[in-house]
C-alpha cells in the first residue's frame, strides 16, 4: 500500500491522504475547488470555476499515483446542488472525453468549505 502526497494538487485537509495505491488501483480522496498553492479558500463561487478546479486536482492526484483520468474506472460526484447536474456534466464530459467511466451523483447537504462540487475516483495504475 502506497500513500500518495503530490505538490500538484491540494493538500488533505484533515487526517487522511490524496489517495492510496493498492494492488494496482487508486483510491482518490474527494477533490473540491482548493488551489495546489495552499491557500484555505476554494477557487470561486461559481459551479463552473470550482468544477474545473476539481477536474484538475483530481487529474492531478491520479498523475502523482501513476494513473490518469482514461484510467478511472468509476467516479462519484457530489453536488451541494442538484440544479448544477448539467453545468457539472459538460464540465466533467470534456475532461474525460470519449472515456466514460461509471458513476454516482449524489446530492448533499453541505460538502467541505462549502464547496458546491467534489469528486473521487477509483482508477487502474497504467502499466
Amino acid at each position: 500500500m502506497e500513500f500518495i502526497q503530490t505538490n500538484e494538487a491540494p493538500s488533505a485537509i484533515g487526517p487522511y491522504s490524496q489517495a492510496v495505491v493498492v494492488n494496482g488501483m487508486v483510491y482518490t480522496s474527494g477533490q473540491i475547488a482548493l488551489t495546489p498553492e495552499g491557500s484555505d479558500e476554494l477557487l470561486g463561487e461559481d459551479v463552473v470555476v470550482q468544477a474545473v478546479r476539481v477536474m484538475k486536482n483530481l487529474e492531478a492526484v491520479l498523475e502523482a499515483s501513476g494513473s490518469a483520468l482514461e484510467n478511472v474506472v468509476k467516479t462519484t460526484i457530489f453536488l451541494a446542488n442538484m440544479e448544477d447536474f448539467a453545468t457539472v456534466n459538460e464540465i466533467y464530459a470534456e475532461a474525460f472525453g470519449s472515456h466514460k467511466p461509471v458513476r454516482s451523483t449524489v446530492a448533499v447537504k453541505t460538502l467541505p468549505k462549502n464547496a458546491l462540487v467534489e469528486i473521487d475516483a477509483v482508477a487502474l495504475v497504467k502499466d
